[in-house]
């Protein structure tokens, strides 16, 4: 047995954004009969699960700690880079992508890093009118 990772097929650099603009758009009346299960209540998840129940969809939200506030979100020393391009900065979509790819000892899943790249200026963007420091 195959496993599919369900990864778009064609070159790198295009596979999420024709993924994208194939992809088929649901109609408002149909989104009650979609359940979107979201896994982890830390800033992400309850943040997607937040957005998706606004715009119509069931959401059902796991976590595993003893309570969702308990999210390893308040508690991450780390941080996400992001492409963000400031002046005199070298940033780059590409440039992240081979740096996220080389420092995960090139173990990831080479598309989805590509993603990460690629939204990574919204989804910091995102934190910080959320208030995340």
């Amino acid at each position: 047995m195959a496993l599919d990772s369900k990864i778009p097929s064609g070159p790198m650099e295009e596979k999420w954004s024709k993924h994208k603009m194939d992809s088929k758009l649901i109609n408002p009346a149909n989104k009650r009969k979609f359940t979107v299960l979201v896994v982890g209540s830390g800033l992400a998840g309850g943040a997607a699960a937040a957005t998706l129940s606004e715009l119509g969809y069931n959401v059902k939200c796991f976590c595993y700690q003893d309570s969702p506030r308990r999210a390893h979100s308040i508690a991450a020393q780390g941080g996400i880079n992001a492409a963000k391009n400031y002046q005199n900065d070298g940033d780059s979509v590409q440039r992240l992508f081979y740096d996220t790819i080389k420092g995960g000892d090139f173990r990831s899943r080479e598309a989805n890093v590509r993603r990460l790249a690629e939204v990574s200026v919204n989804n910091n963007d995102q934190c910080d009118s959320q208030g995340v420091p």
